[in-house]
């Protein structure tokens, strides 16, 4: 049976195959990504855009103000002062900009 040591030995050796190994793959896989960038004319602009128009997000617009100032666009979770206040029988409507 092997001790520890020998175990860690052989471990370690194997990790340096490993990356060995690895970086090997990686400038295979480079080289064939760059041939076939220069097949289909793809540039690395190409890579960094999706293809998809981009569309800028536009901040929400505010359409509640809390008791104290409080900013809601009516999106996503419902803020917790005005979960509060539709407890206490209020309506959305009375805190619409």
């Amino acid at each position: 049976m092997a001790t520890y040591h020998e175990l860690k030995a052989q471990a370690e050796m194997l990790l340096k195959e490993a990356e060995e190994l690895r970086k090997q793959e990686v400038a295979e896989a480079i080289r064939d990504i760059k041939e076939k960038m220069e097949q289909y004319g793809i540039t690395a602009e190409d890579l960094v855009s999706s293809g998809k128009k981009m569309v800028s997000k536009k901040p929400a617009v505010v359409k509640y103000l809390g008791p104290n100032g409080e900013e809601w666009s009516g999106r996503g979770r419902t803020p917790g002062w005005m979960v509060e206040a539709e407890k206490r029988g209020s309506s959305r409507e009375d805190f619409a900009v």
